[in-house]
Order: C-alpha cells, then structure tokens, then sequence
C-alpha cells in the first residue's frame, strides 16, 4: 500500500465517518454493495475518501425505501446515464412522500383543532346554530343494508377514503332522514359521510345545506342516544320549530380518546326550519 500519494482509511476510521458501525461495512463489502478499495496480505481493509460519496447515496437510497438488492444492481452497472435516471427517479419519490407528509400534517391538525375545540363545548346543553353550507363524501345508500352488509359498508368506505386520499381528519358520520327520525329510527343511515374542507375534483359530493340545526351531545352508548333526541323534540317543540329534511351524526369522543363507552360523546345536528 503506497501511503505516499492515497490517503486510505481503515474500517473503523470509515465507519466513524460514515456514522454507521463495522458490521454494516462488512456486510456491504459481504454482498458486493460496496467494498474496501484494498485489502492487504493480513487481511486488513482500507477505504479511499471518495467512496464515502457512494455510502451517502447508498444511505440515501436506503431512507427512501430502495431495496438493497434494487441499490446493487445499480452498483453493478455505473454510469452518469444511470445515475442520473436514478436520481431523477428518486426525486419523483420524494415528491410523493411530500405529498404524503403535508396530507398527513393536514389530518393532524385537524384532529388537534376538533379536539381543542371539543374541551369547551357544554356537552349538557341543546343550541341552535347557524351553519355553513359544507360538502360532504358519501358512502353509497345504506339505508335498508343488513348488519353484517353495513360493516362491509364502512370497511369499503374507509378503503375509498385511503385509496383516494379523502381522509380529512373529521370524523366519519351518519346521516337518517327526516322520516326515520321521525318513527325513532335513529340509527337508519341513508348514508356515510366525511366533510371534504378542499374538494378534490373528480369525486360526486353532497352540499349540507347551510342553515338552522339544533345541536345536542349524547354522552355514553348508541344504544341509550334515544333519550337525547327525545330531549333535542323537547327544546324544538318550545322554540316552535319542525325538523328539516336530515340529521347529521358523528362521533366527538369515541375510543380514540375514551376507554369505556359510556364516556363517548355523540354529536346530533338536526337541521330545522321555522313554523
């Protein structure tokens, strides 16, 4: 080895460097991903600097899910052509996870804002509010669906909102027309929804129309929330008003933040118009 003219550094010296350990360097230069540029007669192994660039890109590749065995083909078969197309075809992977990540911040943020917002609400007291027109993505009609038809329902929707990244970060709801609410059905969904704040094109929506909604809270199980619309007819009944065409249900605490069902809280907005 001429010390003279090349500086060489032993394995240890190079995994220093390169911040990964000597087991990770034996196994590269063990599957021919990258090797020492020499070895001497005692088996010693030296490193040149400029294979610390070839690492990096190595590195690189590997954070951004290329397979080692997809890294050693290209290794195998150097050249500007080949890089190039590589790293233009790792820039396009980038742009995706981008994508990815700011949708996933989206939803984040979201989540943080209904539940902050959740802390002060009065969950005992029935208001009215004035609502804005939202749009809405629905599931297909579910109204007469069996049980075990209604669970392939939610499990085909949650598929549809991840494939086609309408997940929001609202909670997914359930809207009961106004003629089975009215025959105290009020679990008969027509259909799902999750509110869309940006509408992708290309997708059919409903627009919740804006306007007047009696809002209550049931607070504990599905199976008890008929004690909450009876209360929410009362105070429409004293403020003399009648049930518009739909009702809107969605989940604010449910076993993402609660452990026992009687602490779920149930949202119901009733849309009313005057007598």
């Amino acid at each position: 080895m001429n010390k003279k003219n090349v500086k060489y550094l032993t394995t240890g010296e190079f995994a220093k460097l390169c911040k990964v350990n000597k087991q990770t360097l034996f196994y590269y230069d063990q599957i021919g991903l990258l090797s020492p540029i020499y070895k001497n007669e005692k088996g010693y192994r030296y490193y040149s600097l400029n294979q610390i660039e070839l690492f990096y890109v190595i590195d690189l590749l590997k954070e951004l899910g290329m397979s080692l065995k997809d890294i050693q083909l290209y290794t195998q078969n150097k050249s500007p052509e080949s890089f190039l197309a590589l790293m233009y075809q790792q820039k396009e992977e980038i742009g995706k996870k981008r994508q990815e990540i700011e949708m996933k911040e989206k939803l984040i943020e979201t989540k943080i804002a209904i539940i902050e917002e959740s802390l002060s609400v009065p969950f005992n007291q029935i208001t009215l509010q004035h609502l804005p027109e939202a749009t809405l993505y629905l599931s297909r009609n579910i109204e007469d669906t069996t049980d075990d038809e209604f669970v392939e329902v939610i499990s085909e929707f949650i598929e549809e909102l991840n494939e086609a990244q309408l997940d929001t970060g609202f909670p997914i709801g359930g809207i009961t027309k106004r003629k089975h609410v009215l025959n105290g059905d009020y679990s008969k969904y027509t259909y799902l929804y999750i509110e869309q704040p940006q509408p992708k094109e290309g997708y059919p929506y409903f627009k919740a129309v804006k306007g007047d909604f009696l809002i209550g809270y049931h607070i504990g199980e599905d199976t008890t929330i008929c004690s909450t619309y009876e209360e929410m007819f009362s105070e429409m009944k004293r403020l003399n008003l009648s049930l518009g065409d739909y009702v809107f249900e969605e989940y604010v605490y449910d076993t993402l933040v609660k452990n026992q069902k009687e602490q779920y809280v149930t949202k119901i907005m009733m849309q009313v118009v005057g007598n």
